[in-house]
């Protein structure tokens, strides 16, 4: 099992997923939970070192749990998600190459995608948060 903390940040009915430099699927802004770390404490820590802003006013959307992606098969994610705001504008940082907004169709035609992410994506779809 892996644990990761996932920041759901949506600007303009869209949700911003990264990706990182070599790879072809983006992802949510966040990571692995360290040792003796809270999944708040690795949101603002992954946040900070992905997209070099901080993570403001957020609160907890959801745990989710899915295959990971890019993984041996039978290795799952568990993903506790956030939503919030983001004190500045995000910028690739660290081994991010890539920021882009996408609505759940966008992403979900993609050639790969990460099935953490759709369901998140789902879940901002059914609160009404995102456009499909």
């Amino acid at each position: 099992m892996i644990r990761t903390a996932a920041l759901a940040h949506v600007r303009d009915r869209r949700l911003l997923q990264t990706r990182s430099a070599g790879k072809e699927v983006f992802y949510m802004a966040g990571g692995k939970i360290d040792a003796g770390e809270t999944p708040d404490q690795a949101l603002h820590r992954e946040v900070r070192e992905e997209l070099g802003v901080a993570v403001v006013d957020h609160r907890q959307l959801g745990v989710f749990e899915a295959e990971a992606f890019g993984h041996a098969p039978g290795v799952r994610l568990h993903m506790t998600c956030f939503t919030g705001e983001l004190d500045g504008d995000p910028r690739p940082s660290g081994e991010i190459a890539e920021l882009r907004y996408f609505t759940v169709g966008e992403y979900a035609s993609m050639r790969h995608v990460a099935p953490g992410s759709l369901l998140v994506f789902q879940r901002l779809f059914d609160l009404g948060l995102i456009d499909w």
